[in-house]
């Protein structure tokens, strides 16, 4: 069994706190996004290499994944976090004060592969959770990161017009001295028990992935889900202001509404927990499809339309998320550090496709080719669902 310090519980308090910390570390990848033409030319890059920022962030968080957290498995995870929180502490203050496009790039690849102690810290909180509660305590965790995501874009935003690109990287750097603090301070201690070499944990990782179909298809769903999700909010400040005048701050603030979808989490831990998985994921894969029908609406109204599909895909992405973790986690408490890593690098990889599409799919189609791509990825995510939901209910009446 795993130790700790004292009793492992997650008190209301505990999981704000990991909340917090959650959406404060995963904000990290994203404060470049929104900003990247200012970096540009204040670092000497030109315009067409702009966007690699981005990519070599993405590209950290991937290496990231890989490497890094299957780690949860092995070492003391609060430990692990602390050393990840200080190069992350250390690579943005390095973004901030660059001047070269060189140690800039370097410090973006730095800071996606540090952000990922985020990852630890939600199977850390699985882990602690009692049975009975742990679909609503990691959907209240996880509430703290897609807040995160979302907030990060227009925080960045509304800083640089103020202070300078700069400060942005300064204040996010700040931010994670305190996070390093509270993980030090109020977060308890878990030694693993499993016990292998690096290489051996790394191999396992194959292992796993091929003994439990429930993350096989679960990664898959969610890999299509934010596929759409980034797709969806890669393209959209395109749209408002090509087609719709939107400045940068008024961007901001549409981004803010998106951030209701937020409350999805809290709601989908609970009904997990009560048994209604299944159900709560179908809708969740249905409305995600049906999320950007709003663009059919008349003109005058698309940046509504605009923004009730914002809400909604946000729901509902942020549903199944949680929905899939709950499920994965149960899989085999020893091995979550993996399971999570597996888990989460689908849906990096579906968020790379959805981001790296979007542009060109714009470009060339506008807002109506967005829609088409959007609803295809969530539409293919819920014929694979239903398609292994009859699966396994054929197997179950073969069996009775």
């Amino acid at each position: 069994m795993s130790t700790s310090t004292h009793t492992p519980t997650m008190t209301r308090g505990m999981v704000l706190l990991f909340a917090f910390c959650c959406g404060a570390i995963v904000g990290n990848i994203y404060y470049a996004q929104p900003i990247i033409g200012l970096i540009a030319p204040d670092i000497g890059l030109s315009s067409t290499m702009a966007s690699v920022i981005v990519s070599l962030t993405q590209i950290g968080y991937a290496l990231g994944l890989f490497f890094l957290v299957p780690l949860g498995d092995l070492l003391e995870n609060r430990r692990l976090m602390i050393i990840t929180s200080l190069v992350a502490i250390l690579s943005l203050l390095g973004a901030a004060f660059s001047q070269q496009p060189n140690v800039f790039l370097v410090a973006s690849l730095l800071v996606g592969f540090s952000s990922v102690s985020v990852q630890i810290l939600i199977p850390l909180a699985a882990h602690l959770a009692p049975e009975e509660s742990r679909g609503r305590v990691v959907g209240g965790i996880m509430s703290g990161l897609l807040l995160g995501i979302l907030l990060a874009r227009p925080l960045s935003s509304v800083i640089a017009d103020h202070f300078g690109w700069r400060a942005v990287f300064g204040t996010a750097a700040a931010l994670m001295i305190v996070i390093s603090v509270v993980l030090a301070t109020m977060v308890p201690k878990r030694q693993p028990s499993h016990s292998a070499s690096y290489g051996q944990l790394i191999g396992s990782l194959w292992t796993l992935l091929r003994k439990h179909s429930v993350l096989r298809q679960r990664a898959f769903y969610q890999g299509l889900m934010f596929a759409t999700f980034s797709l969806f909010w890669t393209a959209v400040p395109l749209e408002l202001a090509r087609n719709h005048g939107l400045s940068q701050t008024q961007i901001a603030l549409f981004a803010l509404v998106g951030a209701i979808g937020a409350i999805a989490a809290p709601i989908s831990g609970r009904l997990a927990d009560a048994g209604h998985t299944r159900v709560a994921s179908l809708l969740a894969l249905v409305f995600a499809a049906l999320s950007f029908l709003p663009a059919l609406i008349h003109p005058a109204y698309s940046v509504i339309g605009l923004a009730v599909t914002g809400v909604v895909l946000d729901f509902c992405v942020q549903m199944n998320m949680v929905l899939g973790q709950r499920a994965v986690y149960a899989l085999d408490a020893h091995s979550r550090g993996r399971l999570n890593a597996l888990y989460t690098t689908s849906i990096f990889i579906g968020g790379a496709v959805g981001s790296a599409i979007a542009s060109v799919l714009f470009d060339h189609g506008g807002w109506s080719w967005i829609v088409i791509a959007g609803s295809t990825f969530a539409l293919i995510a819920l014929i694979a669902f239903v398609i292994h939901q009859a699966g396994e209910r054929r197997v179950v009446s073969e069996v009775a």
